[in-house]
C-alpha cells in the first residue's frame, strides 16, 4: 500500500512539475504566437533555416530600409523586396517585433531573466529590435534619444550575456 502511495505521489509531483514548467515559460514575443484573425501571416515565422538566409537577412539589413508614419518596415530595394524571404522579412519586422518603448522595455526585461540560451528565432527577432532600435535612435532628438538610446544599451546587452552564455560549454539551450 505504501508503494502505491509514494508511487501515485511522484507521479503527481512530476506532472505539476512539467506543468508549472511548462506553462511559466513566458514568450519572448507573443506576437509571433497571435496572428490576426484577418490575416494569412503564417503562425511564428522564422527567417534564418540555412546560411544563405542569414546571408539574406544581411543583405535586408544593409539595404536600405523605410520605416513609414505608421510604422512600417520595408526594403528600398526593389529587387530584394520582390524576393520570397522578403515577404517573410516584413512580416516578423512589421507584425513580430515591439515598436514601442514599453514594448521594449518588456522585452530587455524578460530578456535579462531569461534562462538558459534563446532560441534560433528569439535571438533573429531580438537582433531585428535591435536594428529597428537603432534606426529609431539615429531619428529622435533630445529626451527622446536619450530613452531610444536606454532600450538600445540594453538590448545589446541582453544580446551579447546571451552570446556570452552560448559560448560557454555545457550550458543548457
Amino acid at each position: 500500500m505504501h508503494w502505491k502511495m509514494l508511487l501515485l505521489l511522484l507521479l503527481y509531483y512530476n506532472a505539476q512539475a512539467s506543468m508549472c514548467h511548462r506553462w511559466s515559460k513566458a514568450v519572448l514575443f507573443p506576437a509571433a504566437h497571435r496572428p490576426k484573425r484577418s490575416s494569412s501571416l503564417p503562425l511564428n515565422p522564422v527567417l534564418q533555416t540555412s546560411l544563405e538566409e542569414v546571408e539574406l537577412l544581411f543583405e535586408f539589413l544593409l539595404a536600405e530600409l523605410e520605416i513609414s508614419p505608421d510604422l512600417q518596415i520595408s526594403i528600398k530595394d526593389e529587387e530584394l523586396a520582390s524576393l520570397r524571404k522578403a515577404s517573410d522579412f516584413r512580416t516578423v519586422c512589421n507584425n513580430v517585433i515591439p515598436k514601442s518603448i514599453p514594448d521594449i522595455r518588456r522585452l530587455s526585461a524578460s530578456l535579462s531573466s531569461h534562462p538558459g540560451i534563446l532560441k534560433k528565432e528569439d535571438f533573429e527577432r531580438t537582433v531585428l529590435t535591435l536594428a529597428y532600435v537603432a534606426y529609431r535612435t539615429a531619428l529622435s532628438h533630445g529626451y527622446q534619444k536619450d530613452i531610444w538610446a536606454q532600450s538600445l544599451v540594453s538590448l545589446f546587452q541582453a544580446l551579447r550575456h546571451d552570446l556570452m552564455r552560448s559560448s560557454q560549454p555545457g550550458v543548457p539551450p
